[in-house]
């Protein structure tokens, strides 16, 4: 690749979130994708939520201990979106505003799925928190990662790792967060795609890398 194939696209950035239950691979598929579009001279920021800022982590700590059982649910999702509220302030507005693409492993739709339908408290709160925290903001691509979850959980029990508190979930819980998943990418299929995780990484990514050509490669070219 030349110098010049290496320089920096200058364009608006966009931002990519990456969804799913436990175990589906996401920060694998995150790390691959923003190697991809560096390669091809696109600036990157990859970041994570709950997380990404320094409030946000410490957010995030108390989110996942699983020591601290018992969280409302009411509560857990205003957390949440405390930690997002920093992250979208400190992290991701200013990278999109200096032309960054932003690919995020979890976003919003990780709140509507776990806490909004999964937990029961509606999603008609988390959209209601979600308009008062992104004031407009969407992800311009929602990459879905589909799998089933007794295999998600069995790769989180092979990483030989402490679990956090949602890998220690029961196995239902898991069932119904999947089905909330889907129904966030059948409610807004212009946004969110699925790819079936099943595969093995390269193929998993090979898929990735093919959808944001697909639908975001006009921009790419700026």
């Amino acid at each position: 690749m030349t110098a010049e194939a290496r320089q920096p696209i200058r364009t608006r950035g966009r931002l990519i979130t990456f969804e799913g239950g436990e175990g589906v691979g996401k920060s694998t598929q995150v790390a691959r994708l923003a190697e991809e579009l560096r390669q091809k001279g696109v600036d990157v920021l990859e970041t994570r939520e709950p997380g990404g800022s320094p409030g946000a982590e410490a957010i995030r700590t108390l989110l996942l201990d699983p020591d601290l059982k018992g969280w409302p649910p009411m509560a857990e999702a205003l957390l949440h979106f405390a930690a997002r509220s920093d992250h979208m302030v400190r992290v991701i507005e200013p990278a999109l505003a200096a032309g960054t693409w932003v690919l995020c492993d979890r976003f919003t739709d990780s709140t509507m799925a776990y806490q909004g339908v999964t937990q029961g408290l509606g999603t008609s709160i988390i959209e209601q928190l979600s308009a008062l925290t992104l004031k407009g903001r969407r992800p311009d691509l929602t990459i879905v990662l589909d799998l089933d979850p007794e295999v998600g959980l069995r790769r989180v029990a092979a990483r030989g790792e402490d679990r956090n508190r949602y890998e220690l979930m029961d196995l239902e819980f898991h069932r119904r967060l999947r089905e909330a998943y889907l129904m966030i990418v059948r409610s807004d299929p212009a946004r969110c795609v699925v790819v079936e995780a099943t595969y093995s990484v390269d193929d998993v990514a090979e898929q990735i890398s093919a959808l944001v050509s697909g639908r975001l490669e006009a921009r790419l070219a700026g």
